[in-house]
C-alpha cells in the first residue's frame, strides 16, 4: 500500500499531466517579471511592492483553490502536517511543476488537548524550492537587495489565500531566496488559527 505521501506526489503528477491549458515557462517567467518591475515604477518603496505581491496572490489563491479541489479530489486533511504534503506534492506540482521539499519541526512536547485542537504545536512547516519557474532569467539590482525585495512573493500570498478558504489562516512568509544570495529559496507556512466555518444569516 502506497505511502500517503507516495499518493500525493502521483496525483500531482497526473494533474499536471492532464492540464489542457499550460502557459509556456517561459513567458510566465517574462510576464511576471514585467509586473514586478511596473509595480517598482509605480510605488517606488520595496517594501510596499512586497505587500502588492502579496495581495495579488491572495487575490490569485482564493481562486485556485476551487481548480485544485475539484480537479484533485483531495480530502481533507488530518493535521497541519499533511497540509505541508499536500500543498508541496500535489499544489505545486499541479500549477507549477515543481515539487518542493517539504519539512517540519520536530516535535516539541506533548501537546494538551486545546493545543491539539488549535494544532498549535508544530504548525508550520518549511518548503524549500530547488527551482523556482517565477525567477527564471532574474538577476537583482543591488537596490532591490537592499531595499529588502522578495522577488516571488506572490507566492506568499497564493498560498495565504488559497489556504484560507479551506479555514485555515496562515502567515506565509520567505525565509531566503537564492536571487538575494542564499543558498536555498525557502518558505514558511505558519497555522495562526483554523476558522469557524461561515454560517449564512437567517441559517442558524
Amino acid at each position: 500500500m502506497a505511502t500517503p505521501s507516495k499518493q500525493y506526489k502521483a496525483i500531482g503528477e497526473d494533474l499536471w499531466k492532464s492540464r489542457t491549458e499550460k502557459v509556456n515557462a517561459e513567458l510566465f517567467a517574462l510576464t511576471y517579471g514585467a509586473l514586478v518591475v511596473q509595480l517598482i515604477q509605480d510605488y517606488e518603496d520595496y517594501g510596499e511592492v512586497n505587500k502588492q505581491l502579496e495581495k495579488m496572490g491572495y487575490n490569485i489563491g482564493t481562486r485556485l483553490i476551487e481548480d485544485f479541489l475539484a480537479r484533485s479530489s483531495v480530502g481533507r486533511c488530518s493535521d497541519f502536517r499533511e497540509v505541508g504534503e499536500v500543498v508541496a506534492k500535489v499544489g505545486f506540482k499541479s500549477f507549477l511543476n515543481i515539487t518542493p521539499t517539504v519539512t517540519h519541526p520536530p516535535p516539541t512536547s506533548r501537546p494538551t488537548s486545546v493545543q491539539r485542537q488549535t494544532s498549535v504545536p508544530n504548525s508550520s512547516f518549511t518548503l524549500t524550492l530547488d527551482e523556482n519557474p517565477l525567477a527564471e532569467f532574474v538577476e537583482l539590482p543591488e537596490e532591490a537587495l537592499e531595499g529588502g525585495l522578495w522577488f516571488s512573493n506572490v507566492l506568499c500570498g497564493v498560498l495565504r489565500g488559497a489556504l484560507e478558504m479551506v479555514q485555515m489562516q496562515v502567515q506565509v512568509e520567505f525565509l531566503s531566496d537564492v536571487l538575494r544570495g542564499d543558498e536555498t529559496t525557502e518558505l514558511r507556512v505558519t497555522l495562526l488559527k483554523y476558522l469557524e466555518e461561515e454560517v449564512p444569516m437567517g441559517d442558524e
